[in-house]
């Protein structure tokens, strides 16, 4: 039995424990700075090295792990398929270049800063590999606690209020998925997904199920109208604590729809779809309309990523192949695209302590570089032909139009404020004259800067021209998952119905 999962979930948790040993002072410091990027690194070579043992062209879960835990009820149970495998890919890829943004930004409370990001990679990996409903949730839930002490502690001036709203409006859109988990206990008798998925669970209840799964992954996706906390928590938060919120907890909204409500709850998925496709044109069209009216570069970026994730339910919800292919290359291509944002909004904030874009203008006369990478991700951000925005935005309306053309021409608007939103952002930041005095000695990236924005550029552009490894690695997973939906829905409805008496 591999114990691969169990080495890339875990591992952080060993750079913990070195961490803690460190003593405090400079030479310390430096040291775990040095431990944590070294940890992240090993882990993502940990996680490549389980690509490399997984077989794309297998439906099943694959590096499995089944030990009995807590009874032998609930157990101690972890696999991949290719729809998780991608997101535990994108999670170790993102930690060092979050390690190593807070290289310099981060100046207080060294040891503790590190030991959460790290206690938080290990609970994100853990949601991606877990395949049991309750060690699930644990991982899903207790990712709140680190990413509530990064916000509060080392975020900006309104950090504890951002803080408290975002523990708040996860916590309780979770605790209705706890409910629902033990109810699905007792009508299963087990915890266990893999069982799960193939369970048919009777249609009323689905209902039901659904409505609270729904609390719970709309928050975190964030769905309009629960998306208010994800702004606050991004303008407050620290630029790495940013590039997490948007690259990997967002993502833990749709991978649920894709793992849990769609497969699980087929015919309440298939009742809720207009209800699905409603919300997500609002919060497409909506929230970049209020983008067009931010001030403030992190929150544009933040109404953005609400945007960009309304085409993901879209693309989930539409039921066919290239909307859910399109939903699952437009997160990865996301985490991303996102993470280089909030990236370059933090190279320009080291500098200048702002993130007003009036505070800016003409940056492209002093930081070339910059300007150049800057363009890229504003370019995928708009979903540009040749970048991996493009690629899941389009396979997304290409599904949804199949299913409900007038949502696909709707929805398609948002591509256009889209451009409105992110050129204008670009225009008023990069281009004209500098004129601020502030500006007038400020310097291009530099050295570590450039390490960490080029892995992204490259990628983003990778993708964006070749994603057949994306779809290699997804495609059997994906289309077993449509299988088993629509399996269910043809079983309930030839299934015998009950006189009445």
């Amino acid at each position: 039995m591999s114990v691969i999962l169990s080495l890339t979930t875990f591992l952080p948790l060993i750079g913990v424990a070195m961490i803690l040993l460190m003593a405090r002072g400079p030479a310390g410091d430096m040291l775990t700075k040095q431990i944590a990027l070294w940890t992240t690194l090993i882990t993502f070579g940990c996680s490549l090295y389980a690509w490399s043992l997984f077989d794309p062209s297998l439906k099943s879960f694959q590096l499995v792990e089944n030990h009995a835990w807590l009874g032998g009820s609930i157990r101690y149970h972890l696999g991949v398929d290719g729809i998780s495998l991608p997101f535990v890919i994108l999670t170790a890829f993102l930690m060092p270049l979050c390690i190593l943004a807070s290289w310099t930004s981060i100046e207080t409370r060294i040891k503790e800063y590190m030991i959460a990001f790290l206690v938080l990679e290990t609970l994100m990996i853990g949601v991606f590999v877990a395949l049991d409903m309750v060690l699930f949730y644990l991982f899903f839930e207790a990712g709140l606690i680190p990413m509530f002490l990064i916000i509060g502690i080392w975020g900006g001036a309104r950090r504890v209020y951002a803080s408290f709203k975002f523990f708040l409006y996860t916590l309780l859109g979770s605790v209705l998925m706890l409910i629902a988990i033990m109810a699905m206990y007792v009508t299963a008798g087990t915890t266990d997904i893999v069982v799960l998925l193939e369970h048919d669970f009777p249609r009323d209840m689905q209902m039901w199920l659904f409505l609270a799964f729904l609390a719970s992954f709309a928050v975190k996706l964030p769905m309009w109208p629960v998306h208010t906390w994800l702004p606050d928590a991004h303008v407050e938060a620290p630029t790495a604590g940013s590039v997490i919120l948007a690259g990997i907890l967002l993502k833990m909204g749709g991978y649920g729809f894709l793992r849990f409500s769609l497969p699980m709850f087929p015919d309440a998925s298939v009742y809720f779809a207009p209800m699905m496709f409603a919300l997500s044109v609002i919060a497409i069209v909506y929230t970049s309309l209020v983008a067009l009216m931010q001030e403030d570069i992190k929150k544009l970026i933040a109404y953005s990523s609400v945007a960009h994730m309304g085409f993901v339910t879209l693309g989930l919800f539409a039921l066919n192949r290239q909307g859910v292919d399109g939903a699952v290359v437009q997160m990865i291509s996301h985490g991303f695209v996102s993470a280089a944002l909030f990236l370059c909004v933090g190279v320009v904030y080291d500098r200048m302590h702002t993130r007003e874009i009036a505070a800016y203008g003409g940056l492209v006369n002093r930081m070339p570089i910059y300007a150049a990478v800057f363009m890229v991700f504003t370019m995928a951000n708009v979903g540009l032909p040749g970048t991996s925005g493009f690629v899941g935005e389009f396979l997304s309306l290409v599904g949804v139009y199949k299913a409900n053309s007038t949502v696909a021409i709707i929805a398609t608007t948002g591509v256009i404020l889209s451009a409105g939103y992110a050129l204008w952002l670009y225009r008023r930041v990069v281009f004209g004259e500098l004129e601020k005095k502030s500006l007038a000695d400020i310097e291009d990236m530099n050295g570590r800067e450039i390490i960490v924005l080029a892995p992204l550029v490259a990628a983003t552009l990778f993708f964006g021209f070749y994603p057949k490894p994306i779809f290699d690695m997804t495609g059997t997973s994906v289309e077993a998952t449509l299988e088993n939906i629509q399996g269910k829905l043809q079983a309930a409805e030839t299934a015998p119905t009950e006189p009445t008496p």
